[in-house]
């Protein structure tokens, strides 16, 4: 049935139901029962109801409030994309009444972590969009925020035990597995692999890089299962230090010449191969920074992973408002794609339509 123009009487008639009751059920005011809400949810599921989200916000009399849980960023970088993303939902949500607020954390900084959780748990925000980081801290501020029924949503990684509204970004692992699987097609017999890390891989602020590494490390396990593999750990803010550690690990290992950055940070490696006119016969990391895509195209990299920063924001704050707002159901998994970005197809992409 594909009539639109359908009135809350005219659906009482098809579910054989009051007016009043369609409009609870409408407007998730409660005080119905089981039976009448599936029959009314049967007919908007057959006429393919769609709520005046216009005539919503001018009747709207609550100003609703989205806070926004996010790394500290700088232009250009990972986290200014989602916030870029945000700032566009927040335009286009303002005549409905809705406010997106922003909080900022210091990534794998625990305390500074640990101080935006406590912020949250006083606040009165109508809903949470969080980039998690350390799982031990999350999962308290979550418990708190069911109980007060205040709903939230994941970007970039999913605590799956939390049942958050919806989660909105890739499969970290099946992204890892592919990378691994993409990474191969440069492998020779003999050939050594590089993993560089920015921390130590156990690190509990490490979540998604761990979930990631797992996922290139299963597929290595289930293919190349006797390559060689070695763990580099870099220092995230000096290059200098960075550069001495490449040096020594290049100069002892010289089989390692396929390598892969399960961070935002596959520059450092870059950088560092095209100031000592070096190379490898493959490097993957992620994330189209500016940095990582000139390095891309003069070839110091040969793959990257888009993962839409933007996109994912921009979901994350409209999913939210379509459920407080407009009280809409949301699906619990909305992934990303794993964008596979080479030199010949960069120029090429854009993340929003």
């Amino acid at each position: 049935m594909e009539d639109q123009n359908y009135t809350i009487k005219d659906i009482a008639r098809m579910a054989g139901v009051s007016a009043g009751t369609v409009d609870r059920v409408l407007h998730n005011r409660g005080d119905v029962s089981q039976k009448s809400k599936e029959r009314v949810q049967k007919v908007l599921d057959e006429i393919n109801y769609q709520p005046n989200v216009f005539a919503i916000g001018l009747a709207a009399k609550k100003k609703y409030t989205i806070t926004c849980m996010i790394p500290y960023y700088i232009e250009h970088d990972y986290w200014h994309s989602v916030a870029i993303g945000m700032e566009r939902a927040r335009q286009e949500l303002r005549p409905f009444n809705v406010n997106v607020d922003y909080l900022y954390y210091t990534h794998g900084d625990r305390e500074s972590y640990q101080n935006a959780c406590q912020k949250i748990e006083n606040s009165d925000t109508d809903a949470l969009l969080l980039a998690p980081n350390f799982r031990e801290d999350t999962l308290p501020m979550l418990a708190g925020l069911k109980e007060k029924e205040i709903p939230f949503a994941f970007i970039d990684f999913d605590i799956e035990e939390t049942e958050a509204l919806t989660y909105i970004g890739q499969d970290s692992y099946k992204s890892g597995y592919i990378a691994a699987k993409i990474l191969m097609r440069n492998y020779s017999e003999g050939q050594e692999i590089a993993l560089f890390l920015n921390n130590n891989k156990d690190n509990p602020a490490e979540i998604q890089m761990q979930r990631r590494l797992e996922g290139f490390m299963s597929y290595l396990s289930e293919e190349y299962k006797d390559t060689v593999t070695y763990d580099v750990v870099l220092n995230k803010n000096n290059q200098e230090q960075n550069d001495e550690i490449l040096d020594t690990f290049f100069q002892e290992h010289p089989k390692a010449t396929l390598g892969g950055v399960f961070n935002s940070r596959v520059y450092q490696v870059g950088y560092y191969l095209q100031k000592n006119s070096k190379s490898m016969e493959g490097l993957i990391g992620y994330d189209l920074l500016r940095d990582n895509v000139e390095l891309l195209k003069s070839g110091e990299v040969t793959y990257l992973i888009g993962q839409r920063p933007g996109l994912q924001g921009y979901c994350g704050v409209k999913a939210l408002c379509d459920y407080i707002v407009f009280k809409k159901s949301i699906e619990p998994l909305k992934y990303m794609p794993i964008d596979i970005l080479i030199k010949e197809n960069i120029d090429f992409y854009f993340e929003f339509e």
